[in-house]
Formats: C-alpha cells, structure tokens, sequence
C-alpha cells in the first residue's frame, strides 16, 4: 500500500509555506490538491497534442481526442454507468446541474408543475430549478432538514404528487457533511414515477459511487474537487432521459445535419458537448480517477477515519463551539468535513488568524444561503479533510484553532 507520506508527496502544493509555517490545507470541499499524474496529463496533452479533438484526421488531434474519451471511459467505469454514452463531460457540477434544469424544464415541465429541492442544498441545485420555475410557470417546493441537518425524508410522502417532475437532492452536503439516504429517496420518488437528479460534488469524493445502484435518474460533479484540473464536470443520466431531452446549446459537433430550415443533433454525448471541449483538462479525469482507486486500502482508510473521529470529538466536547452535521448513528454518516460557529466570534476573523498560522480554512455561507438561515447563523468556519491530511495536521489544525478562539473571545 502506499503511506500517506508517499501521497502526499504526490501534491506539490502540500510541500509549500506559507507565513514562514508548512501548509495544512484543509479547504478541500471547494477545492482539492491537484496529483503530479493530473499535472503531468494537462501538461503533456497542451505541449505534445494541442489539437480539437474529433474534428481533424491528423496525429494531434487523433491524440487529443483519445486521451478526451479514455476520461469518458474512466467516467464511466468509477460511476459504473450502463455505457459511455451516458457521460456528459460539462465545466462542472454547476454546469451539469443547469444542463439538466434547462433541458427537462424544456421537455417535461409545464405551469403549475412542482420540482423538489432539499433545504440543505448548495446555490448551484437551487437557483437553476427556480429559474427553470419561473421561466415555465412551476412551483419549487423544499424537503426540509431538522435541527441537527438531517434530511426529513418522511415528509417526502406529502410532498410528493401527481404534478411532482424531478427531486433534486445532494448526496453530501458541503456544509453539513453529511451522507444522505440517497438510495431510500431514488426509491421512494421512483415509487410515485419522479426521477430524481443527485449533486455528487461531494458524493463523488466520498462515497464509492455506483449509479445503477443508486438507480439515479442524473449524477453530477466536478473534477476540481478530486484531485482532477478545474473547468473539468460529469453529467450522468440515463439514456431515456437524455434521448427525450432537447440540447442545451448549439454549435458544432452536437449536430447531424445543418440546414437553414432544420437542423438534427448528434447522437450522445456528443449532443450535449457544444463547441470545442476543455480537452486538455478533461483529460484530467483519467489519471485523478486512478489515484482516487489507489486510495482503497484498508489501512488508509481506516487512517483517515481516526482523522475525521479526531477532530469529530474535539469540536464536539468544545462548549464554545457549535458544530453543524453531527451524525446521529455511526461516524461513518459523516465525510471529514466540519462546518461550525464559535460564540461570540465572528467566522471570518478565526478564518484570518487561521490563515496567518499556515491552516487554510473556508469561512462565510459555502454557497448554502438557505441552509444558513435554517440554522440561524450568517456564516460558519469549515474545516475540510482530503486523504492526504494527516494526524499532526488535525492536532495542529486544533491548537491552533483553540489559540485563534482565545484571541478573540
């Protein structure tokens, strides 16, 4: 197996300083660390076969266009789609989210129709449903989460009905942290012929994902947040869903035929692939995906999880801290990612000392506005663990966490 040592020297941002004091990043829910095998991928396919991919019959672009589509087998593979035609590569789970919104609201949605959103989601599964809302006359309705973040899945037998279209619901929060019962919801919207779309931006880093499974009617994600370039996102959807729905942009490639009077769209995915692609960087996904697979090691994993049940306990015996997605079973309910309040102390200025004694840390509402007012608070401080953070690190983050609250308090 390998050691964390060996990972981490894997990431050449982790050997940097900064303030005179070795680097704990422990932002990695907005953004992760990239591995020298996704630099050196970005770095060979922009100097070596800088070319549009699909389109020319000459070595580069034949090279760029295969690193392109091995990602999508890659894709395919670590999401254990029905096939590859299933996998849309998009800028981001943002983009896939919008995607999804635009093209359904188009074919299936209609005035007076109802889509379902969760309480705990990020913007980016909110606003593009309620545009999609106004634009076509439907109603938004929320599934709630109680007082300690958990989603009320009960509630979803009244809030599902015959005018319901789509539930959108995120696999983990990237505030809460938590792991929701995605399977129980798929099925239970199933049951009354809802399909239901799963933001997999934490999901995807956290959980072994397996969307025929899960039997999710749409999977998203982005690459930036495993280890893969930015500018790098996955659609998955089931073919009948894609097959019914209008493209969301037009442009080259996502064609059949152009004429003045009518145009055909290109069989999937390219379809849905408008334009010229970030080649370089979905290329990305490939070498990321495989790091991703050399981390299922019994040993790390169980390194990792002493980690997260480290600074679990830690902040949960704090009396001066209010920590958000405490689980309520086993620890296993919750990613290593920690969103918390100190009384009295505003989040930004504990983020500012943080960042003065080398822990970098994300401070304010982490895109979750509507979550933030649920729990009564304007902002927290997350702290977000990748497989790469070690156990000084989590000691460290702590000490120094205890020292930044006495400065303030």
């Amino acid at each position: 197996m390998m050691r964390i040592e060996q990972i981490r020297n894997l990431f050449p941002a982790l050997s940097r300083k900064v303030y005179g004091k070795d680097l704990v990043y422990l932002d990695n829910a907005a953004t992760s660390q990239r591995v020298c095998s996704v630099l050196d991928m970005w770095n060979t396919v922009s100097s070596e076969s800088n070319a549009n991919i699909h389109r020319a019959v000459h070595r580069l672009a034949d090279e760029a266009t295969q690193a392109y589509e091995q990602a999508r087998d890659a894709v395919r593979d670590f999401l254990n789609a029905g096939s590859r035609e299933e996998i849309i590569f998009t800028s981001g789970t943002t983009a896939s989210i919008n995607l999804v919104a635009f093209c359904f609201g188009e074919a299936f949605v209609k005035e007076g129709d109802e889509v379902v959103v969760t309480e705990a989601e990020h913007h980016s599964n909110i606003v593009p449903w309620q545009m999609m809302c106004m634009r076509k006359g439907a109603v938004l309705r929320v599934l709630p989460v109680d007082d300690s973040g958990h989603l009320m899945v009960e509630k979803l037998d009244e809030i599902l009905n015959e005018r319901t279209r789509i539930l959108a619901v995120t696999h983990i929060s990237n505030v809460l942290g938590l792991v929701n019962p995605v399977k129980e919801i798929v099925a239970k919207c199933h049951s009354k012929g809802v399909p239901v779309l799963v933001d997999g931006a934490q999901g995807a880093v956290h959980c072994g994902v397996d969307v025929q499974d899960l039997d999710c009617d749409f999977y998203a994600f982005s690459g930036h947040k495993l280890y893969a370039a930015t500018g790098t996102g996955v659609l998955y959807g089931k073919r009948k869903w894609l097959d019914a729905m209008p493209p969301y942009m037009g442009g080259g490639e996502m064609v059949g035929t152009v004429r003045f009077d009518h145009t055909t769209y290109a069989p999937l995915p390219m379809k849905y692939e408008a334009g010229t692609q970030n080649f370089a960087s979905t290329a990305t996904l490939k070498p990321a995906l495989e790091f991703i697979k050399s981390l299922n090691d019994r040993e790390l994993i169980d390194y990792s999880d002493k980690v997260r049940d480290y600074v679990l306990d830690s902040l949960m015996k704090d009396e001066r801290i209010r920590l958000f997605g405490v689980p309520r079973g086993t620890n296993q309910e919750k990613i290593p990612l920690f969103s918390f309040v100190v009384n009295g102390v505003h989040h930004e200025d504990l983020a500012l000392i943080l960042d003065k004694m080398g822990v970098a840390v994300r401070s304010g509402q982490m895109c979750a506005e509507p979550l933030m007012d649920r729990m009564g608070v304007t902002g927290m401080l997350r702290a977000s663990f990748a497989p790469y953070n070690t156990m000084e690190e989590a000691e460290y983050f702590i000490k120094c966490l205890d020292r930044a609250i006495e400065m303030l308090a």
